[in-house]
C-alpha cells in the first residue's frame, strides 16, 4: 500500500477488528493515539487509513498489516465472484456489492460458498443418476479425490500456509542434530538407524520399477529408488523421521479432517515438518532475506531442489517473523495444476486450468530458466511472477522425466525485495492482463480465450471475425 501509494478504504474490517477486540472506538483512539471522531471516520468509509497508522495498528494488537488491509478478503472475494458467476444465479452481481458483502460479513461470505460447494454436489449428482454411462466417472472422481483434496487445500490457505506447532517442533530437531554443521543425508540415516532401526536401501529401477519410495516395517527398510536425487531421497529420509517420531502431533493436527481426507492430511503434515526439518525457520528466514529469495542459492545452501524451496518459500508466516508472502502453483504441460498453495491473496481457481497469458506455460519452451512477469489480475491485484520447470526425478532413455511449471508470486509492492526484480523499474513495466480462467475471465477481445464466460450468453456473428470468436456483454458497475 504505501509503497504504490495507494489508498486504503477499510472501514468495515477495521469495526469488525475492533469488535472481535472488545474495543469502543474510544479505547481503540486512546490505544492508537488518535482521536475517537478518526477512528470514526475511517469506520464510516469517509477516511482512508493511513500507511503510518496502518502499522501502529499492526503493531499494537499484533497482526500482519496485509490481514486488515484485506488479503485474505480479496481472495474471499474472488472465491465468491467466481460461485456468483454459476448461470444458476441468473441476475449478474456487480463486483462492488460482492466487495460489500465480504468487508461487512466474511463469515456470510463463506456461508455462500459452502452453500454452492452443496448445491453443485448435489446438480452433478443428479446428473450422474440421469445419465450414469457419460458422468458417473467424473462425479465419483469429483466426490471421492477432489474433494478431500480441496479440504487440505482451504485449512492450509485458512492457516495462511504456516503450521506452527510442526514447524516448531521441525526446527528444535534441527537443532538436537546440529544439521547446520552436518551433512543432511548422514545425520538424517544416522538418526533414522540409530533411533528406530531402519535402514535406508538405493535400489535399482527393475527393483521398484514404479516406485520411488517403500517403506517396509517389518524389514525396517525404507527403499528409496536411484531415480530420486539426492534432495528427494534427504526428503523422504525427513519425512519418515517425521511419522516416527512426531506422528502424535501430525495426528492431532490431522484430528478435525474428515475421514476421507485425514490420510491425505497426515501425508501433508509429514512432508511439511521434513522440509521445515531440512530448512528450519529461523535459518532459513534470515538466509532467505540476506540473498533476497534466490531459490536456486538456497538449495545450494540447504541441500533442498528447487521445488522444495520454492513450497518452503510460502510458509514464512510465523506471526513475529514473516516473509514475502508468496503464492505456489506446479502444473503439468497439459495445464492440470498438482499443488497450488498461497500465503498472500492470489486468485487461484479450483477447476478449468489458469490462463494461457501467463508465462507459467511457456517455461516448458526453455526448461530450467527462470522467467519473470508482472501480471494484472481483472480486479486491479499486480503481482510479480517467477515461474520455471523442474524435474521431479531422474528419468531415462525409454522413460524420461516428467516436467513440471512451477510459479512463484507475490504482490507487486513485495518485488523489490526479490533478487529477481533486481534492475527493473517496476514503475514503468506494463503487467500483463490475466485473468483466473477462461471460464471466470471476462476480459474482451482475448486472442488466447478458449471459452466464453459460463455466466454469459454465447454471441457469435456470420458477418465479422474478431480476435476472439467468443462475444458477450459486461454489465457497467
Amino acid at each position: 500500500m504505501s509503497e504504490r501509494g495507494e489508498k486504503l478504504v477499510i472501514g468495515a474490517r477495521l469495526k469488525r477488528l475492533r469488535k472481535t477486540l472488545g474495543l469502543t472506538q474510544a479505547q481503540m483512539a486512546q490505544d492508537l493515539d488518535v482521536s475517537p471522531s478518526y477512528i470514526t471516520l475511517i469506520e464510516a468509509n469517509q477516511r482512508p487509513i493511513s500507511a503510518k497508522l496502518l502499522l501502529k495498528l499492526s503493531q499494537v494488537y499484533d497482526f500482519a498489516p496485509r490481514d486488515i488491509a484485506g488479503g485474505q478478503d480479496l481472495q474471499l472475494q474472488a472465491e465468491l465472484e467466481a460461485a456468483l458467476k454459476d448461470p444458476v444465479f441468473a441476475e449478474t452481481i456487480p463486483r462492488s456489492e460482492v466487495e460489500d458483502v465480504v468487508n461487512a460479513s466474511p463469515a456470510l461470505a463463506r456461508a455462500l460458498l459452502r452453500l454452492h460447494d452443496r448445491y453443485r454436489t448435489m446438480a452433478m449428482a443428479a446428473i450422474s443418476d440421469k445419465n450414469p454411462l457419460s458422468d458417473r466417472e467424473k462425479v465419483e472422481m469429483l466426490e471421492q479425490t477432489a474433494r478431500p483434496v480441496e479440504e487440505v487445500r482451504a485449512h492450509l490457505h485458512a492457516r495462511n500456509n504456516h503450521i506452527d506447532a510442526l514447524d516448531r517442533a521441525a526446527e528444535a530437531l534441527s537443532e538436537e542434530l546440529e544439521m547446520q554443521r552436518r551433512e543432511p543425508h548422514i545425520v538424517l540415516s544416522a538418526r533414522l538407524r540409530d533411533r528406530h532401526g531402519f535402514r535406508v536401501r538405493i535400489l535399482p529401477q527393475d527393483v521398484m520399477p514404479e516406485k520411488l519410495r517403500l517403506i517396509d516395517p517389518h524389514r525396517k527398510h525404507l527403499n528409496l529408488s536411484e531415480r530420486l536425487e539426492q534432495t528427494g531421497r534427504r526428503f523422504q529420509i525427513a519425512v519418515l523421521l517425521a511419522r516416527l517420531e512426531y506422528g502424535d502431533l501430525i495426528e492431532k493436527e490431522a484430528e478435525e479432517f474428515s475421514p476421507e481426507a485425514r490420510p491425505l492430511a497426515r501425508a501433508a503434515f509429514a512432508n511439511y515438518f521434513a522440509a521445515a526439518l531440512l530448512m528450519p525457520y529461523k535459518r532459513f528466514l534470515q538466509n532467505a532475506e540476506s540473498e533476497r529469495y534466490d531459490i536456486e542459492l538456497l538449495g545450494q545452501r540447504f541441500g533442498t531442489s528447487y521445488e522444495q524451496v520454492a513450497h518452503r518459500l510460502t510458509t514464512l508466516q510465523r506471526p513475529e517473523a514473516r516473509g514475502v508472502p508468496f503464492f505456489f502453483v506446479r502444473m503439468d504441460q497439459a495445464g492440470n495444476v498438482s499443488k497450488r498453495f498461497s500465503a498472500g491473496r492470489f486468485h487461484f481457481s479450483k477447476f478449468g486450468g489458469s490462463c494461457p497469458l501467463w508465462n507459467i506455460h511457456s517455461c516448458f519452451e526453455v526448461p530450467g530458466r527462470v522467467q519473470t512477469q508482472v501480471i494484472a489480475m481483472p480486479d486491479g491485484t499486480t503481482y510479480f511472477s517467477i515461474a520455471r520447470t523442474v524435474a521431479r526425478h531422474i528419468g531415462n532413455y525409454s522413460e524420461p522425466a516428467a516436467q513440471f511449471a512451477i510459479g512463484l508470486g507475490c504482490d507487486i509492492a513485495y518485488a523489490p525485495r526479490l533478487v529477481y526484480a533486481r534492475g527493473l523499474n517496476l514503475e514503468a513495466v506494463t503487467p500483463v492482463r490475466i485473468g483466473v480462467n477462461c471460464y471466470l475471465c471476462e476480459r474482451q477481445n482475448c486472442g488466447s480465450r478458449a471459452y466464453p464466460p459460463i455466466n454469459r450468453p454465447f454471441r457469435f456473428s456470420e458477418r465479422e471475425r474478431g480476435v476472439s470468436s467468443f462475444h458477450f456483454e459486461v454489465d457497467e458497475e
